[in-house]
């Protein structure tokens, strides 16, 4: 990757937001006019080495030098607010030997395409999607670019999938765009919808009480979102996609005919993220500082959303949620740094907080017993839950910019053929706005490196590790597919 970080420009999200605490809020662009395109595929990836072939796609195995990620000159990234004050670990010692306790968790290579950076992952089987803001989606299976699709508007901020073949986009210009796999080619993604759909919106806009004022004398149509989509998230049985949006709203539609049923004003300030939990609760975090709790009762042929509690109250903006695939976890990323979790046995009571970041949580994905925990200061923190404790396993560290979006799939053709003795392995996807996607195999059986958990709050925004946390962390350095992380 040296050659192509050098002359790639580092985005920092936060550089000209309107709001510090949104993370990049960019003007919000609409164009009326949608075409699907399709891209052709870039060449088959050479596993067989480490060099790039001549096509703009690239497979790369091979570490970016330390060199790259601490010349300052080549990249605005130092001037970010995310990064302007501190100096990571990992930038001042990269280097590590035997004793230090090596993990089972190794950077096996990493997807890089010069189009843009990566705002949203989704995984599923052996296909990984893509999306940056360059408004393509990407597909890759087994680490080659395997298909490609195209909206003529719209950053792609999120990524979900539903099991009916149908894959949900949300975007920069406050649509939800819905694809179709080809029955016949599971290459080919056709846009067969986009919500609100143009039959809904025109029945809408006939009745005078279906528009709501969204800011001063500015009306808008209640089922539309009119700034970005920040997150989206299916329910348990796929019924009903939940979407967040800046516009402080989110939106429950139904995904047999995309009706929109309700849109609930949840927070003063942006929604970034939403989840569907356990026990008909959804879950929504905002730059507003709070954690809501809503509760979801079905009347008749639609829905109703009740508030019942807020989690969390701070100065902080939260801005990543994510439940544990057992359903007793909820986590919740702050712009400080931290991850709070509360616990669905003790009546959703604060468990604890986990240090591990300096600087901002962007992004949380679960996996069995692990928690990912991706941040601004370019690394990837792996905890697992024992019991009541959080272990952090390792810190992963291979991005030369803010880690953006997380997925992960169950490792079934790894060494050890998924584990064994009780050992399951994970691939682990990280975005970036480095404009690249790392791969990483971990394990839940890897050694801790040490455990960084406190059950206290802390309101300082400052940053999680240095607030009441280890003033230093062990980062690891990343290396090729053969070494391994601690």
């Amino acid at each position: 990757m040296k050659g192509s970080l050098r002359g790639g420009r580092i985005f920092s999200e936060g550089e000209h937001s309107v709001r510090g605490q949104k993370f990049g809020r960019l003007k919000n662009t609409s164009d009326p006019m949608e075409e699907d395109l399709t891209i052709p595929l870039g060449s088959s990836i050479n596993n067989n080495n480490n060099n790039y072939s001549k096509s703009p796609l690239k497979y790369d195995q091979e570490r970016p030098s330390m060199a790259d990620y601490n010349d300052s000159s080549s990249s605005p990234f130092s001037k970010s607010p995310w990064s302007s004050h501190v100096s990571l670990p990992h930038q001042q010692n990269s280097s590590t030997t035997e004793d230090d306790g090596l993990s089972t968790n190794v950077l096996i290579g990493s997807l890089v395409r010069e189009e843009g950076h990566i705002y949203s992952l989704a995984a599923s089987g052996d296909l990984l999607y893509t999306g940056s803001d360059s408004k393509n989606i990407r597909v890759w299976k087994n680490q080659k670019e395997f298909s490609g699709f195209k909206s003529n508007s719209g950053l792609v901020k999120a990524i979900v999938i539903a099991g009916d073949h149908k894959i949900f986009t949300g975007h920069q210009d406050g649509k939800i765009r819905i694809w179709k796999v080809s029955s016949k080619d599971a290459s080919v993604h056709k846009r067969v919808g986009t919500l609100p759909t143009l039959k809904d919106y025109i029945k809408s806009s006939m009745k005078p009480s279906n528009y709501v004022e969204v800011r001063k004398h500015r009306n808008a149509l209640w089922i539309r979102h009119f700034d970005a989509i920040s997150s989206l998230s299916l329910s348990e049985d796929q019924r009903l996609l939940y979407s967040a949006s800046w516009d402080k709203t989110f939106k429950v539609w139904r995904t047999s005919d995309y009706k929109c049923l309700e849109s609930v004003v949840a927070h003063d300030d942006a929604v970034n993220s939403i989840v569907s939990g356990f026990d008909g609760l959804v879950f929504t975090g905002s730059a507003d500082g709070t954690v809501k709790v809503w509760r979801r009762e079905l009347q008749g042929k639609g829905t109703k959303h009740f508030f019942s509690q807020a989690l969390l109250k701070q100065e902080c903006a939260v801005t990543a949620l994510a439940v544990n695939p057992n359903a007793t976890v909820v986590y919740c990323g702050s712009s400080d740094g931290l991850v709070n979790y509360w616990e669905r046995e003790m009546h959703l009571s604060h468990g604890g907080v986990l240090r591990g970041h300096k600087l901002a949580i962007l992004c949380l994905v679960t996996a069995g017993s692990l928690v990912f925990s991706g941040s601004a200061d370019m690394g990837i923190c792996v905890w697992r839950r024992k019991g009541k404790e959080h272990l952090c396993l390792s810190m992963l560290t291979a991005h030369s910019g803010p880690v953006k979006c997380l997925a992960v799939e169950k490792d079934h053709d790894g060494p050890m053929g998924g584990g064994v003795g009780g050992e399951q392995q994970w691939i682990l996807y990280s975005g970036s706005l480095d404009k690249s996607v790392k791969m990483w195999r971990v394990s839940e059986l890897a050694s801790p490196m040490m455990m960084m958990e406190q059950n206290n709050n802390n309101d300082d925004c400052g940053g999680g590790a240095a607030a009441g946390g280890p003033t230093s962390l062990p980062y690891a350095p990343s290396f090729s597919s053969q070494a391994r992380i601690i």
